[in-house]
C-alpha cells in the first residue's frame, strides 16, 4: 500500500521557489555595479566619489532573509537543507549559461546585443567558483548564527537577523573577492568598500524584511503570530 507523501507547509513551498530564483538571478545582477551615494565623509580611506556595490547584493540579501525566516518558522535543519538545495539551481544555471555562451549566435542577431551578452555573462571559471564557495559558506553561517543566537536566549528577531546578516555578508565578501580577484589586481580598497556597503545594507534592510517574510509565512501556514 502506498504511503501518502508528507505534506509540505505552504510557506516552505513558496519560499523554496523564491529562494531558487534568487540564487540564479544573483549572478546576473552582479554584472552591474550600482552607486549608493557619496562617501565624502570617509573619502581619505576609500577615495572620493560614490560608493559602488555589485547589484547581486540585493538578491543575496533576500537569500539571507528567506533562509532566516525558514529557520524561524521551520527550524535550522530545514533552513540548512534549503541552502544545500540552492546549489542545484545555482550549478544548473551556470552549466546552462556555459552551454548557451558556446553555442553559435544566430546570423540575424543584432551584433551589439550578441557581443553584450557574451561580455556581461561570460564569466571566468574562477568567478564561478568564487560565487559557489561564497554562497555556501555565507548562507550556512547565516542560518547557523541566526538559530544559535535564539538558542542562547536571543529572542529579538531583528537583532539576531542583523548580527547574522552582517557577519555572513562579511564572510561572503572576503571569500568571493579573494577567490575571484586575488593576484589579478589589488583588492584591498575593493574589499573594504564592498564590505562597508554590504554591512550597511544588511543592518538596515535584513531585520525588517525578516519580520515581513516571517509574517507572510505564518499567514500562508494559517498559524497564529507569536510574540
Amino acid at each position: 500500500m502506498n504511503q501518502p507523501s508528507p505534506a509540505i507547509p505552504r510557506s516552505l513551498f513558496a519560499f523554496s521557489i523564491f529562494y531558487g530564483g534568487m540564487v540564479c538571478i544573483a549572478g546576473v545582477l552582479g554584472s552591474k555595479q550600482v552607486s549608493l551615494g557619496p562617501i565624502s565623509a570617509i573619502g581619505p580611506l576609500f577615495g572620493q566619489g560614490p560608493l559602488a556595490v555589485e547589484a547581486g547584493i540585493f538578491a543575496f540579501l533576500l537569500l539571507v532573509v528567506v533562509s532566516s525566516a525558514v529557520a524561524e518558522l521551520h527550524g535550522p535543519a530545514v533552513a540548512n537543507t534549503l541552502v544545500r538545495f540552492g546549489f542545484v539551481p545555482l550549478l544548473g544555471s551556470i552549466a546552462l549559461l556555459e552551454i548557451v555562451l558556446h553555442l553559435p549566435a544566430s546570423p540575424g542577431m543584432n551584433p551589439a546585443i550578441r557581443d553584450g551578452f557574451q561580455l556581461v555573462l561570460g564569466g571566468t571559471i574562477r568567478i564561478w567558483i568564487a560565487g559557489i564557495v561564497a554562497y555556501g559558506a555565507s548562507q550556512t553561517l547565516n542560518v547557523t548564527l541566526f538559530s544559535w543566537l535564539r538558542g542562547e536566549g536571543g529572542k529579538l528577531l531583528w537583532l539576531r537577523g542583523a548580527i547574522a546578516g552582517v557577519l555572513s555578508q562579511i564572510v561572503d565578501t572576503l571569500l568571493f573577492i579573494s577567490i575571484a580577484f586575488l593576484g589579478v589586481f589589488p583588492i584591498g580598497q575593493l574589499l573594504i568598500g564592498q564590505m562597508l556597503a554590504k554591512v550597511t545594507l544588511s543592518a538596515v534592510l535584513v531585520p525588517p524584511l525578516i519580520y515581513l517574510v516571517v509574517a507572510i509565512g505564518r499567514w500562508l501556514d494559517g498559524t497564529a503570530a507569536r510574540p
